[in-house]
């Protein structure tokens, strides 16, 4: 599976013991994202909470449509079938 890269700018990358003072330049939107980089690759993205929170809204509406599809194409058998499949867990 391939992925896309998104290409980030040298002072939109930041070692971990330099983070402090970039948090204040993402939420004062300075910056749209800071990459936290190990290694010289980089292993995190900091963004302004309402940006996190607007993406998490749009994931979760994506996830509902696509199991609202899966729904719509299951056949009657398979409908039946979910609905009286039960599962016990011993606590």
């Amino acid at each position: 599976m391939e992925t896309d890269v998104i290409k980030y700018a040298k002072d939109e990358m930041v070692g971990i013991a330099e983070l402090g003072n970039y948090l204040d330049n993402v939420t004062s939107h300075m910056y749209s994202k800071i990459a936290i980089i190990r290694r010289n690759k980089p292993e995190a993205v900091i963004i302004p909470i309402e940006e996190y929170e607007l993406l998490q809204s749009v994931y979760d509406k994506l996830e509902q449509k696509e199991i609202e599809s899966i729904l719509k194409n299951m056949s009657n058998e398979d409908r039946g079938m979910a609905k009286i499949k039960t599962i016990s867990i011993d606590v």
